[in-house]
């Protein structure tokens, strides 16, 4: 009876399918298919025997890394870096959509959205360096101010203390305007006829935010949170490794860039593989545990 159920939903909605059949195959091809490779973080990887041969280690490289004496600082950095791109970053574009859609005139409402989407294209490394050349202590216009108003010489990407900040905050300015889309498209879902009937009831427009395009966008907000809380030890390798250097290395270093130098320059594969298996099984305990709670207290989950 299940399977003339699902034959005969197949035939009926045949051309959505063949639709989704492109995304299905290249998420199965490029994320599933890899997961055969999750075995060599159980085994010492051998070039003659490939994936499948090699010495069974079982958690051995797990307990090397746990035990590692880098350990604790990597875990520590890697999530406050996430963490503290999650609690700043995270409402930018939520607060950026609320702004952008109390805009009526529609010419400068495209203009604003065209002018925040922009960052978003251009090229990481390119990022970094312009971060480089405006943060220079000794030619950006970031260092020159600063020596201006009596800061003295301070190089922001070379500085432990300032090194987060520069992350964060360059990350927001990049990609708040084209993740303020999908709470656009939310905001664009609520009928205007609730904005007029709070118009005439006196509201302000704080209130209107507060009572019309919050509860509207709220759904959004805890799914897209929840799936935020699912990366939460997986920083962007790229960016920090660009912006790291012998100098910051104490707060740079994350799991991501310990991953690349252990794997690929150390050719320490299966020690590698291992760390990133772990990583991910953190990431995977916290996103159903978010989603758990978020369920529990808001009815609004993943599934």
């Amino acid at each position: 009876m299940k399977q003339t159920f699902i034959r005969r939903t197949f035939i009926r909605d045949y051309q959505l399918w063949l639709m989704v059949l492109p995304a299905i195959a290249a998420i199965f091809i490029f994320n599933y298919i890899p997961m055969y490779g999750i075995q060599l973080a159980f085994k010492d990887f051998d070039f003659s025997k490939g994936l499948t041969g090699g010495e069974f280690r079982g958690f051995a490289y797990f307990q090397q890394f746990i035990e590692n004496y880098q350990f604790g600082s990597l875990m520590r950095n890697t999530f406050f870096i996430s963490f503290a791109t999650i609690i700043i970053g995270f409402p930018a574009p939520i607060i950026l959509a609320l702004l952008l859609n109390q805009i009526r005139v529609k010419r400068y409402k495209q203009l604003m959205q065209t002018t925040v989407y922009l960052p978003h294209f251009i090229s990481v490394i390119v990022l970094v360096g312009m971060l480089n050349v405006l943060l220079s202590s000794e030619t950006g216009i970031v260092g020159h101010l600063m020596e201006a108003i009596g800061l003295g010489h301070i190089n922001l990407l070379a500085s432990t203390n300032t090194f987060i900040p520069v992350y964060v905050l360059s990350d927001i300015w990049q990609h708040c305007g084209w993740n303020s889309i999908i709470y656009l498209a939310a905001l664009s879902t609520v009928d205007p006829q609730l904005y007029d009937s709070a118009k005439m009831d006196g509201a302000s427009r704080m209130q209107m935010v507060r009572f019309i395009d919050l509860p509207a966008l709220k759904p959004t907000i805890i799914i897209l949170f929840i799936l935020s809380m699912g990366n939460i030890l997986s920083t962007g390798f790229e960016k920090i490794f660009l912006m790291q250097n012998s100098l910051n290395l104490p707060v740079s270093e994350v799991i991501a860039t310990y991953v690349y130098k252990i794997g690929i320059i150390s050719n320490q594969f299966s020690y590698a593989s291992a760390i990133g298996l772990f990583n991910t099984i953190i990431n995977f305990v916290f996103l159903i545990s978010m989603n758990a709670i978020s369920k529990k207290m808001s009815d609004t989950s993943l599934y």
